[in-house]
Order: structure tokens, then sequence, then C-alpha cells
């Protein structure tokens, strides 16, 4: 078991669990650390810990910096306690700490005790400020702002506990100092008073008072708050309450016993333990079943108030029942508390007048007027009262803290590990296993307990309710029946009140309490399964925003402003039961439809200029809603508008299904480009006259170039050649057209004509803005880089155009780009990175269907094999590479470089009789192409094959000559083939005669020396 401790209460410290300090080298490596322990069990991204330890003075290899950072963390980690460097874990888009051995922990745990020995315990935790080392860093600051508002509040706790014991004197002495250094804090304030009066010292008192009053109206402009007007008052009448130990409460803590365990819920407890001393009125707000009740009763239960806690139950109160100070006193068994003749709400604040203690109003959302009507008299008349409430709606007053429950975070995937850390799937598994003692999370289950965690949106209530029937169906049953939920979603528990029992009775609380313009906007909001804009919100239900907010305060509308705009979201489950009241779907669904299908040919002409990469972040929020627009009305219109963005994305599967429906004549000639680019894009075999006649239709547009360029992977560069746009409609279309003449060229080796085009298309790109053309550009610029040998200012622009492509979400490009990059791992000698980043390039390619990326991919895995000696490995790829560009009808542009690797391949595993078959063939092939440069490497690799030593140097000559004259020189991978080959025909040979015939060679044409043979 690893056993490190990590303590942040002051300097960072770290020690094993004897004890034993641990040295943590380096101001950022430490810095690191601290970084790392405040976002403890949660990924940090790379880029983020690099902003945060060095800002704008990053080193010129960030992420390498960061790597040598985290190197040095885990092996400090791991010296001390062998197996701690995987605490820190590599998880994309970068690093997690996984610990929970931090002083914090035991200091929150502590801080939520009664108990004065437990809060002394707690304050003893703290060696100096918290995170001393690094306070200043702007990572840190929000969390030392918690920790040291939550140490101020257990010392605030722990003096009035001292206080009820009447250590006056002690107290008053110990609050001095603290006092003097938080002067405005009203809590600590108001015990130091009551201190310093029950120890007699009442002038010290009034000076202390008198100091803050003036201090408040100096600095904020304030005065002091009525709980210390009115302390001041008592001081002033010699009140003898003040100085006797605090009143033994009228009524005792309410709250009921907890029967089984908070999950989920630990921070959000910290949280709030932390805010309710300094606020007299919280209310928590949330949906149903998100557990708002058990957290105000968990949160309450550590609250220390001298006259205690007391929980009001407000549900069985009828909708707009004004009784709710009845309801409260009868709670407090204060019925009596004063005359008949005044009113419940006058009784009740005779009652409490001079009590502290605080109320937890429960399910507020349908008495909500006469709820915050009390409230409001009590915060004004009765200033030792505090009130923490739950609600779907605010109650709407002055000085309201609103702090929203959230769902339980759930797991994104079916790993084990990340189902094990999402707080949603550890009470789904508590609760399944109470009711089936065999249940537990494996990896049989987990990927199950994620789906149902997901389709529940994390809702506790509705996890618990699931758990009861994994005892009859099992949990992948339950999961298959949750498109029934309303029917599944139900327990038999006896001492569950009636509106939780069903989840279509707890949300059924909340529809029943809306007005009916209400309900039918609400109704309307389900058509969007994955949210919608105001402006969306607006045009397809028909609404305004009034509306829509109303329904956001009573917590049936999620308000998720956390992306580019804010989106209003329903949970699954409420989506579900409106979706069953939607009364006029045909009429919702089809204004659906237009409003997203004008919205993707808005952002068509978007993606292919300067604000492509927002428009691109706007259509993949949309993505949910665009697709169902497809399914109900958007029909090829639509589909042809997604078509560009289907392909920046990758997504050719998708593109071609939708595609494929028919439309009206006009949309027919519109699709008729972009069915066959992705047909051949996948790989299909199209016949020319159909790409002929597919963009015929607009032969200037983008959708012909689309199609036109397509067939180059076909390696019909003829065809090609004849269809690329002549009279390109528009700049971005002239712009592309360059793109596929620079591929075209560069498959021709015409380095002059593919400088000329790559450059000019990178210029147009530029101008324009658009990012992807750059790319698409520059990577033709970058093969004219290898093509001449530059390889590491090839690699140089690969690696920007990956970072580029990635910054984008660029996923076709992205495989490009690493598959380049693989290629140049490769010609570089370096094969374990040509490997990885092939690996990484494939799986990639593979998912997203494209045949032309994952074949240049295998093509860098083959080559890596090779010649990295892993034969049998290298002759897997590349046979089937072999095979199917063999059975292209036009030979693959990648045909000679194959077969020559498969050559040497078979070669050096001691056949080169079919080695020097498979060169000649590679060779017909790049004659067959007419492509010179594609002839040197078959003209190299037949003399490494062929028997006669002779022949073999005039074949290295003729091959060098070639390389010379189409200014390719040898790559380092390709110079030790020629070095190994050279090598061994000068030993055979003797150097003069070799280099004799090495002359000979040289003035050979390609085709002379291949008849050499």
């Amino acid at each position: 078991m690893i056993a490190v401790q990590f303590g942040v209460l002051g300097p960072l410290a770290v020690t094993t669990d004897a004890g034993e300090p641990v040295v943590v080298p380096g101001t950022k490596v430490r810095a690191l650390l601290a970084d790392l322990l405040v976002n403890r069990n949660q990924v940090v991204s790379a880029d983020r810990l690099i902003d945060d330890l060095w800002g704008d003075d990053a080193p010129a290899n960030p992420a390498g910096a960061l790597q040598v950072r985290v190197s040095q963390l885990r092996k400090a980690l791991n010296d001390a306690e062998p197996g701690a460097r995987e605490l820190v874990e590599s998880r994309p888009p970068g690093y997690l700490l996984r610990v929970d051995a931090v002083d914090v922990a035991r200091f929150d745990e502590l801080a939520r005790c009664a108990d004065a020995e437990r809060l002394a315990e707690a304050l003893a935790l703290w060696r100096g400020e918290a995170y001393a080392d690094v306070a200043d860093a702007e990572f840190v600051r929000a969390e030392v702002g918690r920790l040291t508002e939550q140490r101020l509040v257990v010392q605030e706790r722990l003096a009035q506990a001292r206080l009820a014991r009447g250590e006056h004197d002690l107290v008053a002495a110990d609050l001095a100092e603290l006092v003097s250094k938080h002067p405005l804090r009203e809590g600590l304030r108001a015990v130091q008073l009551r201190a310093l009066y029950a120890a007699g010292r009442q002038s010290e008192a009034l000076e202390s008072y008198a100091e803050l009053r003036a201090r408040l109206a100096d600095e904020l402009g304030l005065d002091p708050g009525p709980e210390l007007v009115a302390l001041h008052r008592g001081i002033l009448e010699q009140d003898a309450g003040l100085s006797a130990p605090p009143k033994a409460a009228f009524i005792r803590n309410s709250l009921p016993a907890a029967l089984d365990e908070l999950v989920g819920r630990d921070e959000a407890l910290a949280e709030l333990r932390a805010l309710l001393p300094g606020h007299r009125l919280v209310t928590l707000v949330g949906p149903g079943g998100v557990g708002k009740t058990r957290l105000a009763t968990e949160t309450a239960r550590a609250a220390s108030y001298p006259d205690g806690v007391q929980l009001i139950e407000l549900a069985p109160l009828p909708a707009g029942d004004g009784r709710v100070a009845e309801q409260v006193l009868g709670a407090l068994g204060a019925h009596e508390a004063s005359g008949p003749t005044q009113s419940p709400a006058e009784r009740l604040v005779t009652a409490l007048r001079h009590r502290q203690l605080l109320l937890v109003l429960d399910n507020c959302e349908h008495v909500v007027e006469p709820v915050a009507e009390l409230v409001a008299r009590l915060l004004r008349d009765v200033p030792g009262v505090s009130v923490l409430a739950t609600s779907r709606e605010p109650l709407g007053l002055t000085g309201e803290l609103l702090w929203e429950v959230p769902p339980l975070p759930v797991p994104d995937d079916g790993d084990p590990d990340a189902v094990r850390r999402s707080a949603a799937a550890r009470l789904f598994v508590a609760r399944a296993a109470a009711q089936q003692r065999g249940f537990r999370l494996d990896t049989e289950t987990a990927a199950a307990v994620a789906q149902l965690c997901r389709r529940l949106d994390g809702l506790p209530l509705a996890l618990e309710l699931a758990a009861t029937r994994v005892r009859a169906l099992g949990v992948r049953g339950v999961v298959d029946r949750l498109d029934d939920r309303f029917r599944l979603l139900s327990t038999a528990q006896r001492d569950v009140p009636p509106r939780q029992r069903t989840l279509t009775a707890v949300i059924g609380w909340s529809w029943d309490l809306l007005d009916e313009p209400d309900r039918v906007v609400l109704a309307r909001l389900a058509v969007f399964p994955d949210g919608c804009t105001p402006e969306a919100a607006e045009q397809v239900c028909q609404t305004d925003l009034d509306a829509l907010a109303r329904l956001v305060d009573r917590s049936l509308v999620v308000l998720d402003d956390s992306g580019v705009a804010p989106r209003y979201r329903l949970l699954e489950s409420v989506a579900a039961f409106c979706l069953d009241r939607l009364t006029d779907a045909d009429e919702v669904r089809a204004r659906h439809a237009t409003y997203y299908t004008e919205l993707a040919e808005r952002a068509d002409p978007e993606l292919r200029g300067a604000d492509q990469r927002r428009w691109l972040a706007l259509l993949d929020t949309e993505l949910a809603n665009l697709r169902s627009a497809l399914a109900h009305g958007g029909g090829l219109r639509l589909a042809t508008a997604l078509s560009w963005y289907w392909f920046l994305r990758g997504q050719l599967t998708e593109a071609r299904r939708a595609l494929a429906v028919p439309g009206d004549p006009e949309q027919e000639v519109r699709a008729a480009p972009w069915r066959v680019g992705f047909a051949l894009s996948q790989g299909e075999v199209i016949a020319p006259d159909d790409v002929r006649a597919a963009v015929a239709a607009d032969p200037g547009s983008h959708a012909a170039w689309f199609a036109a360029n397509a067939a180059i992977e076909h390696g019909d560069l003829a065809l090609v050649s004849e269809l690329l746009p002549t009279a390109p409609a528009d700049p971005w279309t002239e712009a592309a057209v360059l793109t596929s003449l620079a591929h075209i060229a560069h498959a021709n080796g015409d380095q002059s004509a593919l400088e000329r085009t790559a450059t000019r298309s990178a210029a147009l790109f530029a101008d324009l803005g658009d990012r992807w053309g750059r790319l698409r550009a520059t990577e033709w610029v970058g093969g004219l880089a290898d093509m001449r040998g530059e390889h590491e200012r090839a690699a140089a622009l690969h690696r920007e155009g990956l970072r580029w492509a990635e910054e984008l979400a660029l996923w076709p490009q992205v495989c490009a780009e690493l598959s380049w990059l693989a290629w140049l791992a490769v010609q570089t000698r370096d094969y374990a990175q040509g490997r990885e980043l092939a690996e990484r390039a494939y799986d990639l390619a593979v998912e997203q269907g494209s045949p032309g990326a994952v074949i240049f991919a295998e093509m860098s895995l083959g080559l890596a094999a090779r010649r990295d000696g892993k034969l049998d490995l290298a002759v897997t790829h590349l046979s089937r590479l072999a095979d199917l560009g063999r059975g292209e009808s036009q030979p693959a542009l990648y045909l000679p470089m194959i077969l020559v690797e498969l050559g040497y391949a078979v070669e050096l595993g001691g056949d080169p009789d079919a080695a020097l078959a498979l060169h000649v063939e590679a060779f017909e092939a790049a004659e067959a192409m007419a492509t010179m440069r594609d002839a040197v490497g078959p003209l190299e690799g037949m003399a490494a094959a062929v028997r006669s030593a002779e022949v073999a140097a005039r074949l290295l000559g003729a091959a060098a000559a070639a390389r010379l004259a189409t200014q390719s020189p040898a790559a380092p991978a390709e110079l030790d083939e020629i070095d190994r080959v050279t090598a061994r025909l000068r030993a055979e040979l003797g150097p003069d005669r070799f280099d004799s015939l090495l002359a000979e060679g040289a003035r050979l044409s390609p085709s002379e020396a291949r008849a050499q043979l």
C-alpha cells in the first residue's frame, strides 16, 4: 500500500507514513505538486500546468519542460516510498495526482464536529498559512481563500464552545489577536464582546464595538449588523443573560438520524458548512430528486447554534397554503409563546427574539410566497435566527445566498477505474449492494453502471430508485428498460414520502405547480435533445425569455453558461416526462428542423473563413439538435449544408448516410458532388463518367473541387487534373484547387510546381483566414522540404500543423500530420517514435473510416518495422498495402515505395530472387505513372537483391545520378540501405572496380539501368 502524506496547511510538506520527510527538489517541482494537490484526484491539462508554472515566461519547449518536472516529482515520491510514482498519473490531456492522505481532508472532517476538542484538533493541523510557499500563485488563490475562511469559522466556533464552558477570560485573550487581524468580521467580534462582558470588562467590550462601528463606517460605509446592535444594547442595559453561560435550547435538534451514508457530497458539505455561519439565509435550489433535503440536513447536523437546529417539513402543506408560521410554531413546540391576540408570525417572532438557532425549511417551492414573507420578517426582527431552505425556486429575498445543488458527477466512459471515481456510480453501487448482497462494481458491470448514471443524469433519487430494481433485473436489465423509466423507477419502501416513491411523482410535483402557458413551453423544450440557445428556444417554442427564466427559477430547466453561449437544458428524465405531454409535436419539430437547417446554411460559408473556429465549436455544440433535425424534416437540404462540417470533423460515414436521402431536383444537383466525394474518400470505386457527371452540375464550386480532389487517393491523376475547376467560383475554391495541384506535383516529383502551388495556396488561405486551408497548404510545403532532404524543417512544419489541427479538432488533418511526422521519424532513424506516431494515426484513421488515411499510417508502421529489423511484422503490413495498391484501377501512388520496402524485407529474410521481382515490379509501376523520382528506390533495391555484383554497382550509379537529377537526396534511413549494399560491393569488387562500375551506371538512364538485369 502506498503511504505518502501531503501537508498544505502551511509550507508544502510531504512525508512517508512513518513520518520521514520526502524531499521534493526545485521550486518548479514544488509548484507543480501544489498545483496537482489543489486539483487532487482531477486531471489538470498540460497547457494549464504550463501556464500556472511559467505564465508568460514559458521555456522554448514547455511540454518537454513540464515532462521533466513530472519525472522529478515521480522520482522524489518513489525514492521515499517504492511505487509512489504511480500517484502521479499521465491522463489526457494532462496529469492527475491520486491521493486522499492530505491534511486538508482531516481538517475538513474535524471542522464538521461540534465539540471543542475536535475543533482544537482541527486548528492544530495548521503550521502556517495554507500553501505558504506558493500562496501568491494564481492557481492556489481560490483554495487558499476557502481554507482561510474555513479556519476562521472553526476558530469562531471553538471560541463559542469555550465561552459556553465559562472560559471567559481565556476566550477574550485568545480572540484579541484574531480580531485585530480580522477587524471587520462581525461573528468574531460578537463572541469577543460576549467574552469581555462575561469577564466583567464591560468598558473594553463597548470600546471594541465602537471601533468596529467606526471601521465599518469609514471603510465600507456600513453599520453593524442586527445581532451586534442587539448585543451592544444588551451590554448597555446590563443584561444579566449576557454574562451567564448560553442558555440551553428550549428546543432540541430535530434533524432525523442518518440511516445511510451521504455519498459524493463531501466538497458540497465542506463548502456549505463554511458558508453557513456567515450568511443568515442560504437556499439550496435544484430539481426534484437531486438531494437538496439530505444535503441540507447533513450540513445542519454539524452547525453550532446555541439554541439548536430545527427541521420544518413544509411538504405536507397544500400548494399556496399560508399557514407556514403555524407549521414552524408547531415544530418548535411554541404555540403558546405569547398572547392569543397576536398573529402566528408575531408569536413566532416573540418566541425567537432572544434565541440563536438555525431553521431548516424543507420543500418551500409550493408555498414559496408565504415562506418568503415569513423569512423576510424573521431576518429583520430576530437577529439570532438563520435559515437554511430547500426549494425548487429561490425565495427571492435580499441577502439570500442561492446554492444550486448539482446532480452527482457521472463517469465519462465504462472504464472501471473511471466509474469508481464517479460519485453517481458510487451511490448507485452502494444502494444496489444494499438490495443485493452479491452486487459489486467490476469489469462486467462497470459499463452498464456508467451508462445508467449518464442516462439518469446523476440524480440521486433516480439512482436510488434504479438500485431497488437490480435484485430482480440485474443492472443490464435496468439499463435496457430505461426508455420506460417512469414505470421502472418506483419503490415500495414504506418510509419514503409518496411524492418520492416514483420518478413520475418527483417530476409531476414540479409540473403541477406550473401555470398552463409555462407547461406548454416546458413540453416544447423537450424536442431539443441536448439543450438550446435562448434564440432557438424563443423561435422553436414560440416563447420569450421571461417564461424561460421562470422555468430556470423552478429548477425544471438548467441554464448552462459554461460554453461559447448560454444554453437551456432539460435533464433526460424531465425531457422524457415532458415529451409524453407535448400536444403539438409535429408543428414544434417542424420549427426545430427549419431553425437548424437555416443555422447550418449560415455556418457553411463561415467554415471557410476567419470565423471558422467559432462556427466549428457552435456546430459541435448543436450536433445532437442537427441530427434530430435531419430525422424530422431537415432532409437533403440540411445534409448538404453540413457536408463540409462533416468532412472537417472526419465524420464520413455519417455524411454519406445523411446524403443518401432523396430530395427535390435542385437539392439532388447540389448533393451529387458531395455524395461522390465522400464515396471516393471511403475507398469506393466510382466510374470516371459518374465523377464527371457529379462535377459537371456546378463545375466551379467548392463541392466540385471536393469530388475531384477525392479521386487523388485512387491514383487517377489525369482524371483529377481534368476535373479540377479551371474557373473557380471564389478565392477559397481557387486556393483549394492549388492544394490539389500541389498534391499532384508531389506525386510527380515536380518540385518547382509543388513549391509554386503550395506557397500560393497558403497565402490565399491566410488572406481568407481559413486555418484548415493553411494547414492543408502547409502540409505540402512540408512535403517539399522532406523531398529536398530538409527533414528538420519538414518536421517543424508538421508539428505546428498537428498543434493547429488538434486545437481545432480537425481530425482528418490531425491524422495526416501524425502520419507525416511518423514518416519523417522513420526517415531519420527514430523508429520507435515513428511506430508510436503511426499507431496513433492508424487508430484515428480507422475510427474515421478513411481508407486513404489508414494506408498512409500503415505505410509508416510497415517502414518502421522493416527498418527496425521486425521483418515478420513488416511483411504483414507491407503485403497488405501492396495488395491494396495492385487492386486499384490505376496503380496506387504509394505502390512503388511499398513494393521496394517489401522487397528489402524479403531480401533480408533470405530470398533475394523474390525481392528482385518485387523491386522490378516497383520500377515498372513507377514507369507506368511516369514519375522518375519513384524509380530511384527500385533501382537501389535491385542493387541489393541482384546476384551480379557488376550489375548491382551500375544500378547504384544510375540511382545516384537519378537522385541528383530529381533533387531527391536520400534520407538517413535510405542511406543506411545504400551504405549496406555499397560496403558489400566494395568488399566483393574492390574499391577501384566498384568506383569504375559506379561511374558507368551514372551515365545510364533509369530504363537503361533496368535493362542491365
